[in-house]
């Protein structure tokens, strides 16, 4: 019988998990809804049927809109998707993403089905080998020469190969003639190692004795970025809730990436919180114990997994006493305490219930707390203030800051209104509407419309046609009051006529309709056509 335990202990937060879910979703639908029916508008405004298929396939890429929802909402229109173009655009993406796992492929690696690999062993204390097999170009070589890059197998090797999220070693092989750089280590697909080189000096063998020389500095910084993984899990669990887990991670010896569930931002309290207790936990000099064990043993331990790995019967445990206990093969320091200082450099989102922490130890650790203290003084030097008082300068420059710019956007208002209070003598009457027309300073279509809006209070039984020209482009508004309006007036229609004349589109109410282009040299035909268009109503 199902053990529904656990889904009852975890009721509230899987509601707000599913909650969360739906409200997201619903947003992404809005959004998609929003773009759809601009372009909608902008394909009846063409006189065009059909919605081209690249926009089909950024509503379905983007918002999550599948094509069939997007064909019926267009049918409603009277309007048709673009199959064929949907159809190519999503070929194309199919494309891209393989040749993107083409570019990531490892280095061609030739059959070694007939290759006795049975012997070779990986001991961390190894400092010398022979040279077992290599290739070049995907195939088996006797030897390699200078500036050959090649893949390496050695009888026995102490470099750690790539996986769990760890990068590969790198160091050097050197032989009695030639000197080959290691630039990753990773394993083959029965456990077999085998080393990413690049002979620098003179030439190797197949049965060269070589000596093994792993960047000792690059190896202990991945072990204290992996370690301090192990801890900022740890940490999270007991700071943001169990429902926390890995999702990914990534450890270099510059700094560690961990991906873990979780339906909301983590808080910057929350991140204070879990870099505090992270960095204590540092402080203990705690010992980190690795031992081989059955893994129902492990498991008695409460040793973490990854969900989804697939483990044998003999597990390697990371322990971290009290605090954290996890079934790893990577590099780790001896002592937590070598870590030295640990630090969140970021936390953000990276897909639905899925957040992405940064951060560094070490040396980057004191690194970049160097880096903020030396900001912290120029700042400080720049504002000629204390450190300590810089929170409340920085409040005061910004409050100063935001009043200026109320008072700025006030003049540029009033600035606005007196350029268009001298339009006023230009008002012409057509039949029994008065017309009002010209281009004023608005750098938005936001202000424009507010220049429309107090200039029809001017007029009775007015229309009005206003440009702005910014960078080369033009916003456009046309503004009806009621009286117009009920003569027949539909700025809309006269927007979606004359904005052809500037090489753009729009529409609106009868009220009131907006429209762009990008030919500002249309603008005296566009006034005209508007003076045509009404004196026919």
């Amino acid at each position: 019988m199902p053990d529904f335990e656990e889904l009852a202990r975890n009721e509230a937060y899987i509601k707000k998990v599913v909650r969360l879910e739906e409200d997201r979703f619903a947003a992404t639908l809005a959004q998609g809804m929003e773009v759809l029916t601009h372009e909608i508008d902008n394909v009846k405004a063409a006189g065009k049927s059909e919605l081209s298929g690249k926009v089909c396939f950024k509503l379905y890429d983007t918002f999550g809109f599948p094509f069939e929802l997007t064909e019926e909402i267009l049918a409603e229109n009277n309007l048709a998707p673009d199959k064929a173009g949907f159809d190519s655009a999503m070929e194309s993406q199919r494309q891209r993403a393989r040749a993107a796992r083409a570019a990531n492929e490892r280095l061609d690696v030739p059959d070694l089905l007939n290759v006795d690999t049975e012997h070779l062993t990986r001991n961390e204390t190894c400092t010398a080998s022979k040279v077992f097999a290599m290739w070049k170009d995907g195939k088996l070589v006797d030897e390699l020469h200078d500036g050959d890059s090649a893949g390496i197998i050695l009888d026995c090797t102490s470099f750690y190969a790539e996986g769990g999220g760890q990068v590969g070693d790198v160091g050097y092989l050197i032989s009695e003639l030639g000197k080959v750089q290691v630039t990753n280590a990773k394993k083959l697909p029965d456990g077999t190692i085998y080393h990413e080189a690049y002979v620098e000096e003179g030439q190797i063998k197949v049965g060269d004795a070589v000596e093994i020389k792993i960047d000792a500095d690059k190896k202990l910084s991945s072990a204290r970025n992996h370690t301090a993984t192990h801890l900022l899990q740890a940490a999270l669990k007991k700071v943001v809730g169990n429902q926390v887990n890995q999702a990914g991670s990534l450890v270099t010896p510059e700094r560690l990436r961990f991906d873990f569930s979780n339906f909301e931002p983590v808080t910057s309290q929350q991140l204070a919180d879990v870099e505090e207790l992270v960095n204590e936990e540092i402080l203990k000099g705690v010992d980190v114990t690795i031992r081989q064990m059955p893994i129902d043993e492990a498991k008695k331990l409460g040793a973490m997994a990854l969900f989804g790995e697939k483990y044998g019967d003999i597990v390697r445990v990371v322990n971290v006493e009290d605090f954290s206990c996890e079934l790893c093969g990577g590099s780790h320091v001896k002592n937590v305490g070598q870590i030295g200082r640990f630090k969140i450099v970021s936390e953000g989102g990276i897909a639905a219930g899925v957040r992405r922490i940064e951060a560094v130890t070490g040396r980057a650790a004191i690194k970049d707390a160097t880096h903020q203290a030396e900001l912290l003084s120029r700042v400080s030097a720049l504002l000629k203030v204390r450190a300590d008082d810089l929170p409340a300068q920085v409040e005061k420059l910004l409050a100063e800051d935001k009043s200026m710019r109320k008072q700025l956007d006030e003049l540029q208002t009033l600035k606005e209104r007196a350029e268009a209070q001298k339009l006023l003598v230009g008002v012409e009457e057509i039949g029994a509407l008065k017309y009002l027309k010209g281009v004023v300073q608005a750098k938005t279509p936001d202000d424009l419309r507010n220049v429309a809006d107090f200039l029809i209070d001017k007029l009775d039984g007015g229309v009005i046609v206003l440009a702005a020209v910014n960078d080369g482009k033009v916003s456009l508004v046309v503004k009806a009051d009621k009286k117009a309006v009920s003569s027949g007036v539909h700025a809309g229609k006269i927007v979606k006529e004359i904005a052809k004349l500037v090489g753009g589109g729009g529409g609106g109410r009868p009220d009131m309709a907006q429209a762009g282009g990008k030919n500002p040299d249309g603008l005296p035909d566009m006034f005209n056509a508007a003076r045509n268009i009404l004196a026919k109503l």
